[in-house]
């Protein structure tokens, strides 16, 4: 808790660097286009809703590492773009040209897809989910509900796959990612239930290098996933109670219970929110990798340009 609470002060919100390459700010990253190759930053942005929120200690440090640590395990099934890591938030990938969509594997109905269903929105992914269903409940099989990527402040819209590869993606190669992230799903999923962990959802993006087809971007993170504690599922489900989760959904229900579910200005966040988070994610690296976080503890942006200038890049 003492180390979160020294660190609120010092974390990474923004990263800059004017003569290093083409940069291209996302919500979290910070790119740096190089002749072959991305450097990436990951700061300890938070967002939710498609809005930047502020900052959580350690956060960048956690997705990074989280990341790797998918990416090491999956790399023999999916290629992905991994060249190293020079930081403990930053990795540095091959460039690939993005698909304009992200594959998005849901095991159970939750979240932005059960707020729809139980508002009545159904088939705009191209198929119906059958009617009856309850807030997390578990889908006989895992589904692909599949969004577009929307550039900051708008929001991610449903598409279904006919509408992909009619102009979009290539047929044979939007299909090749189908069948690349279900694999990587159900390695997550297993693993995750080893661990006493439910991977409930998830985002892919994938990208093309040549006619190679990669994951890209970041995978099974507590950014780009949803879990939830194994312990106690049936029972929270048959009760109607909130499942125990260690992702990213506990911000959002946060905002939800202030009035924000995206339209407007954000509440700020306050320092109490912004260390339970880092204490969910902490838990969630510890449970999932079987190791102990270690921070990185005091100024972020000296310590990268650091790492940056001893791996070789002339900053």
């Amino acid at each position: 808790m003492n180390t979160i609470k020294q660190q609120l002060p010092l974390t990474l919100n923004e990263f800059k660097l004017d003569t290093f390459g083409e940069q291209y700010s996302g919500k979290v990253r910070e790119n740096f286009h190089l002749d072959d190759e991305i450097v990436m930053v990951t700061t300890d942005r938070i967002s939710a809703f498609d809005h930047i929120l502020g900052t959580i200690p350690f956060k960048g440090q956690i997705l990074t590492q989280i990341a790797g640590f998918w990416f090491d395990k999956t790399k023999d099934v999916v290629p992905n773009h991994i060249k190293s890591y020079p930081d403990p938030q930053v990795l540095v990938a091959h460039k690939a040209k993005p698909l304009p969509v992200e594959v998005i594997v849901r095991g159970y109905i939750t979240g932005s897809l059960w707020r729809e269903y139980s508002s009545g929105i159904n088939g705009q992914y191209g198929f119906m989910i059958p009617s009856g269903m309850k807030k997390n409940q578990k889908f006989d099989e895992p589904i692909l509900t599949p969004s577009t990527k929307a550039e900051y402040g708008l929001h991610d819209e449903p598409i279904s796959r006919e509408k992909i590869v009619d102009g979009l993606v290539d047929e044979k190669v939007y299909a090749q990612a189908e069948k690349y992230a279900l694999q990587l799903f159900e390695i997550g999923q297993k693993w995750a239930k080893e661990q006493g962990l439910i991977l409930v959802d998830t985002k892919y993006e994938f990208g093309l290098v040549g006619d190679k087809l990669i994951v890209i971007d970041e995978i099974h993170t507590p950014d780009s996933s949803r879990y939830w504690i194994a312990d106690g599922y049936d029972e929270r489900f048959n009760s109607g109670e909130e499942q125990n989760m260690l992702d990213k959904e506990n911000i959002r229900q946060w905002l939800i219970e202030r009035g924000f579910s995206g339209d407007g200005i954000p509440p700020e966040l306050t320092d109490e929110i912004r260390i339970t988070m880092t204490e969910r994610y902490i838990e969630l690296f510890n449970q999932l990798t079987g190791r102990t976080f270690e921070p990185a503890t005091g100024d972020v942006q000296s310590r990268i340009v650091s790492n940056l200038e001893k791996s070789g890049y002339q900053l």
